[in-house]
């Protein structure tokens, strides 16, 4: 993963259900302080809730970051967490899977919804996504 961006705007510890809409509400008033459109907002918010819900019921909680990057202007959120890790990405983000019986979008959708989308996860040591999203 690349180094840690400018400016920090905010830090959502992942350890509870509610934390994940704290994580949606700290997401959205940054995107807000960029004045981004509706859409784009909430494409990004609803990525985030997926990758923060992940983190919470596969990770067994972890943190979320966001930062604000100036050239160019642009939300970056990481969310990492230090569970089992994911021995398959290319599977895990195929539509359908799922380890926990449930529509198998996550990964997947939060992928599409985003402007870019990395993944690093090592079995046993966990995983860590970063997520971008232009206003």
């Amino acid at each position: 993963m690349s180094g840690p961006p400018a400016q920090p705007a905010g830090r959502v510890e992942l350890r509870q259900e509610r934390d994940v809409a704290a994580a949606r509400i700290a997401v959205s008033k940054a995107m807000d302080a960029l004045n981004a459109r509706a859409l784009r907002k909430t494409r990004f918010v609803t990525a985030v809730s997926e990758i923060a819900r992940n983190a919470l019921d596969h990770g067994g909680g972890g943190v979320l970051e966001i930062y604000r990057l100036d050239r160019p202007r642009r939300i970056m959120i990481r969310c990492s967490d230090q569970g089992p890790g994911i021995a398959d990405i290319d599977q895990a983000m195929t539509d359908g899977f799922s380890t926990a019986r449930s529509m198998g979008k996550g990964l997947g959708g939060a992928r599409r919804l985003v402007d870019a989308f990395r993944i690093e996860s090592r079995v046993g040591a966990g995983t860590t996504i970063e997520m971008e999203a232009n206003p």
